[in-house]
């Protein structure tokens, strides 16, 4: 089955530029490159305008005429309400980082709190108007909370394929609404070779194996709401985590296709990708090619890792979408780093402590690249910044470990209060 969208051209290949029709494919058959959804921009420049998306809901499906399934309110969608998610300024971090203009893209009040809410949405709305009535996924965690909420609320069947060691509070989050939870003995990367088979074999809907064309649309959604938010302006340093890269791709594509259609005028924007040491395959292949390395060369290519991280959501060692975000990089000027597990809890803390935003493992990532970068002197101190914060803190407390906790446990006494906050004194 094909999807009958009219502002949407076909798939085509990255690599070798073959077009196929709308359905639920993801790689070429002529080279195995990956398919992206093309578009009718002159269409869809003609149609749309600032104050048609105003009038629009108040979720992501504001922006359907730049998304790959059919527009307007007589079309389904599998919804859950995803989508615009505050934009604060960040005074204070900013403040403490040097940085005069610094915003945060707040993914964490997102329905099942990240920024999976986004591409699911749209995958399962494409998985229906194909024909399909079981979702699947292969998760780090949020992509399965989201395909089984959102599975729920379509009346989908979901089957959720996660490594075995995940967080309990994402497992629970998952299997509450009812989906199959599949836990695999291995990593991420592993998870997923088993998903491209059952995929093939049974004929559902893996939104990021044969609907990934549509799911990574989502992510595009971000850089839209960003760009509203900031009175249609682009800014011009967009700090984001990186798994797979897609994301980070997206991202550039979404301030590349509002200038296309019309929207906003061009301005210069820096990409800057966040990772995590023990899971930085993207980061470093760029410090690598920073550094001299010639990309056409060995010393140039991305080396897939095992992952060792505290920051799971971001645990894959082999990203699908590595060369196109290193290609990003480089068309922006941007920049990309790693931070250690323990910045990544500095990172977490940092935020929460000067912005009240309790960000998971993904978040404490940005926050310690953008920390990393700024105190470095890599990040322009005035231009304006936005960094985004993809999930909630409450899904990882265990990465916090004893760092927080009671300042004092005390006897329910005034005295013994006021025993304990003059020790306190003396010791300061």
């Amino acid at each position: 089955m094909e999807l009958p969208v009219s502002h949407v051209k076909a798939l085509k290949c990255r690599e070798c530029g073959t077009e196929f029709a709308l359905a639920a494919q993801h790689v070429c058959d002529q080279c195995f490159g990956p398919l992206e959804v093309v578009y009718d921009y002159d269409g869809i420049a003609a149609g749309i305008s600032r104050e048609s998306i105003a009038a629009g809901p108040m979720s992501l499906w504001r922006y359907a005429d730049l998304l790959p399934v059919l527009p307007g309110p007589a079309t389904p969608k599998v919804d859950l309400g995803a989508g615009m998610t505050p934009l604060v300024r960040a005074e204070r971090l900013g403040k403490e980082l040097g940085l005069e203009d610094l915003w945060i893209k707040n993914d964490t009040v997102n329905p099942t709190n990240s920024f999976k809410d986004r591409v699911v949405t749209v995958a399962l709305s494409a998985a229906r108007q194909l024909g399909f009535d079981v979702a699947a996924c292969a998760s780090t965690g949020n992509l399965a909370h989201s395909v089984s909420a959102h599975a729920a609320k379509a009346g989908m069947d979901a089957f959720v394929f996660i490594p075995s060691d995940l967080e309990q509070a994402k497992v629970l989050g998952s299997a509450v609404y009812g989906s199959n939870v599949i836990a695999i003995d291995g990593n991420y990367d592993d998870v997923n070779r088993l998903c491209s088979q059952v995929a093939d074999e049974f004929g559902w809907a893996f939104v990021n194996v044969n609907v990934r064309p549509y799911y990574a649309e989502g992510s595009k959604t971000i850089g839209f709401e960003i760009v509203e938010q900031l009175g249609w302006q682009i800014p011009e340093q967009v700090v984001a985590p990186m798994a797979s890269g897609s994301m980070y791709v997206k991202l550039d594509k979404a301030f590349n296709e509002l200038v296309k259609v019309g929207l906003v005028q061009h301005s210069p924007w820096r990409m800057i990708g966040a990772q995590a040491t023990g899971c930085n395959p993207i980061a470093d292949a760029f410090a690598r090619r920073a550094a001299g390395a010639d990309p056409e060369s060995a010393d140039g290519e991305v080396r897939p890792v095992k992952p060792d991280t505290v920051a799971k959501s971001l645990a894959i060692g082999n990203p699908a979408d590595a060369y196109y975000a290193l290609d990003a990089a480089k068309a922006t000027d941007g920049d990309m780093d790693a931070v250690t597990d323990e910045e990544i809890v500095d990172g977490i803390r940092l935020l929460a402590e000067t912005e009240g935003i309790f960000a998971e493992t993904a978040g404490g990532v940005t926050i310690g690249v953008l920390t990393k970068l700024a105190r470095a002197g890599r990040l322009d101190p005035k231009a304006r910044t936005v960094a985004v914060i993809s999930g909630l803190g409450l899904k990882t407390t265990d990465a916090l470990g004893d760092t927080v906790g009671p300042r004092m446990t005390i006897k329910p006494r005034l005295s013994a209060f006021e025993d304990a906050m003059e020790g306190d004194a003396r010791a300061a």
